[in-house]
């Protein structure tokens, strides 16, 4: 059974179509402009496909040193699904695993999060947090605004 703390699930509908919202979450050139604060200078390598892998890395950044996730993925269906793996470089805790679900609402997109295997509270907290802020920025991007710095 599936602990509360173990996961959290995030909805958000997005007003781009589906297509645009999967480019945006699976090119790494679009990724640059809202995964996380453009300021942060992260380098994004996607191999989009079924046992390819993805890195997000900062440069060593003031007060918070090096961000740096990877993963695997899972399954790789667009523009409807993607399930992969995540693991902060360093930090010694096991993989976690992402499920984004794209659902078509007429011209807007509903993405659907799941993200499970948390250790504990505080780190599905942190990972909401972590989320929340993403999406906020890519719904400014897909809107046609700049997201922040």
């Amino acid at each position: 059974m599936t602990d509360v703390q173990d996961m959290l699930e995030l909805t958000r509908v997005l007003n781009a179509p589906r297509e645009k919202v999967w480019q945006a979450w699976t090119d790494p050139e679009i990724l640059a402009r809202w995964w996380w604060p453009v300021r942060f200078q992260t380098v994004y390598e996607v191999d989009l496909r079924v046992d390819g892998h993805y890195a997000f890395r900062t440069p060593d950044l003031p007060d918070m040193g090096i961000l740096a996730v990877t993963g695997t993925y899972l399954e790789v269906r667009p523009p409807e699904r993607l399930v992969y793996t995540w693991q902060w470089e360093g930090e010694g805790e096991p993989p976690t695993q992402v499920t984004i679900g794209f659902l078509a609402r007429g011209d807007q997109t509903e993405v659907r999060i799941t993200h499970q295997g948390f250790s504990g509270e505080g780190e599905r907290a942190n990972h909401l947090t972590g989320w929340q802020d993403c999406l906020t920025r890519l719904e400014s991007l897909v809107a046609g605004s700049p997201p922040d710095a």
